[in-house]
């Protein structure tokens, strides 16, 4: 059950007719009063002979009691109250308990005999509308001082009472929510997302792995946005708007939203925290440089960061785990910009859910961060990533490791009790989950095949050595339909000069494999990046009799003396 603290106004008739209206969208169905401050209010949606002027003189008339300079210019108090999609359908009588237990918990009306004048609308099954006068019966103003955290504090024990969906509690760290003016904008004018979701989104996306305020701001202007910077008279720059060129007001002019505004890491002192300590800059040529290395190198690069990360999270200081965190979700928004259209959908929506746990009131120590703050850099400026080959095989392996770290950033948050933070690296974990498997599947799929045609002797090897290092998830691997893509792994990584059992219980030797869907997996992999393996194995020999004889004839003669010379190695 969420409650929400309106902006205040100064015309009560206004908002009443709002509230009796049939709504932006014909959405408002049955206007009518479930509550009010004395239970007798008049109810124009079901009484013909009230009419909303009605309403609004019994709600204003503590006004008379204030000289006309003395009246607050906005004192009109408004608090929606909206339940959860899965709650049931609750009575008028409930939703009138409710109204009046908020009234009471924020200040409005607190049962002392002269609150506040207040009425509750209900127009729809899932949510009430209270408005309130912001003058007491006795002339005073009220106590309203953070009426909308105590309003928090009363729903969550109204959800425990009714037997409703809990809603974790907040700790005032979440970015700013989009209002429904903002929502019905966006419907109005058929754009996929509210502009400041679209903007929090593109500004996060400038800040993965960039090195310098000159860059950042390159950035976005690169992604099209309109920008507009703050600076004192010293010429110091102090902080920075942006807007959407197609986003204007009724005077046709651009919508500006403040970094800080979007969220609260998003302002530019907190940004600068990020690349003023110790960050790798390769100065203006380094995107270029960095771009040769291509998307599956900079894919390998962020499995290997990601799995140092997790260690990290397991027993770090808790300033260099949230630093961590943060920079966890740079990678997942450089990884979902750069991933083919497979699987960008999943990571996208990986990335927007996981922006709330990158936030807490634990203090990020930027610089511990430097690993994977680089590998979202190397991210950036390898470009785009095919869906297929070795490009598209490491992806699959990054976010295999990036489903670890995001679930042991998880398993963090539930310890510190940051309860929106741990649901928020739960649900991104889910979408990772979604997006592996299709990233997956083809290279898996080869990787199965070659498993298949392993001779038997072969295979029974590869089980002797998953014995050996692993007893205790031996025999649940070998049961496991992905056993083959592992068994052809373990005769990968001996086929390259590594000894499988000690590279196999180094791989097993890390947390989290009870989470994974399938271990196997999880090994092959590790396994395939500790032993440098090409991740799509399409590019390797077979180990089949058949392809050994194959490629033992298809072995040059050896050179002679008089070119052996010429030839490179």
């Amino acid at each position: 059950m969420i409650p929400r603290i309106h902006q205040q106004g100064s015309k009560t008739l206004g908002l009443l007719n709002y509230l009796y209206g049939k709504g932006t969208h014909e959405e408002h169905i049955d206007p009518h009063l479930v509550a009010s401050f004395d239970g007798m209010a008049p109810d124009p949606g079901r009484d013909p002979s009230v009419t909303k002027e009605d309403l609004q003189h019994l709600l204003d008339q503590p006004l008379a009691l204030l000289e006309p300079d003395q009246r607050p210019d906005e004192h009109v108090w408004h608090c929606s109250v909206r339940a959860a999609p899965d709650d049931p359908i609750l009575s008028d009588e409930q939703w009138g308990d409710i109204a009046r237990r908020v009234v009471a918990a924020t200040g409005i009306d607190p049962g002392d005999g002269a609150g506040c004048r207040w009425a509750a609308v209900r127009h729809a099954d899932d949510h009430i509308h209270i408005i309130a006068t912001l003058v007491r019966e006795d002339g005073r103003r009220p106590d309203h001082h953070r009426s909308g955290k105590r309003a928090q504090a009363e729903c969550r024990l109204i959800e425990k009472e009714l037997g409703l969906h809990q809603v974790s509690p907040g700790d005032g760290t979440a970015a700013k929510r989009t209002t429904s003016a903002e929502r019905h904008k966006a419907e109005r004018e058929g754009r996929q997302q509210p502009a400041r979701d679209e903007l929090r989104e593109t500004v996060r996306r400038a800040v993965a792995g960039a090195t310098s305020e000159g860059e950042f701001f390159d950035r976005l202007a690169a992604a099209g946005l309109l920008i507009r910077k703050r600076a004192a008279p010293s010429g110091d720059l102090l902080g920075y708007k942006v807007a959407l060129p197609d986003n204007r007001n009724g005077d046709k002019e651009p919508v500006f939203y403040a970094g800080s505004t979007l969220s609260p890491d998003l302002s530019l002192p907190r940004i600068r925290k990020r690349f003023t300590v110790d960050t790798p800059n390769r100065g203006t040529d380094a995107p270029f440089a960095e771009a040769s290395n291509g998307p599956a190198t900079a894919r390998r690069r962020t499995a290997t960061a990601a799995w140092q990360a997790v260690l990290v999270i397991d027993n770090g200081e808790d300033g260099q785990v949230a630093a961590r965190i943060s920079a966890a979700g740079e990678i997942l928004d450089a990884l979902a910009k750069t991933s083919a259209a497979h699987t960008r959908t999943e990571l996208r929506q990986a990335a927007a859910v996981f922006e709330r746990a990158t936030r807490s009131h634990v203090r990020a120590e930027h610089g511990h961060d430097r690993a994977l703050r680089q590998a979202a850099r190397d991210l950036i400026y390898s470009g785009p990533a095919l869906g297929r080959g070795e490009d598209g095989a490491t992806t699959a392996m990054a976010i295999d490791m990036l489903f670890f770290l995001v679930t042991a950033a998880a398993h963090w948050h539930a310890k510190k009790e940051h309860a929106q933070q741990a649901a928020a690296a739960l649900q991104a974990a889910e979408h990772l989950r979604t997006a592996y498997r299709a990233a997956a599947d083809v290279p898996l799929s080869v990787l199965y095949q070659r498993g298949r045609r392993l001779s038997q002797p072969l295979r029974h090897k590869q089980a002797a050595h998953l014995r050996a290092a692993v007893p205790e998830l031996a025999e649940q691997i070998l049961a496991e339909p992905g056993w083959h893509a592992l068994a052809a792994t373990l005769a990968d990584t001996e086929s390259v000069g590594h000894d499988p059992a000690t590279l196999l219980t180094e791989a097993a030797g890390r947390r989290e494999l009870g989470t994974a869907d399938s271990i196997s997996d999880v090994l092959v992999w590790r396994l395939r990046r500790m032993a440098d393996l090409p991740a799509d194995a399409t590019t390797m020999p077979d180990h089949t009799p058949y392809a050994a004889k194959r490629s033992r004839r298809a072995v040059p003669p050896a050179p002679s003396r008089d070119n052996r010379s010429s030839q490179t190695r």
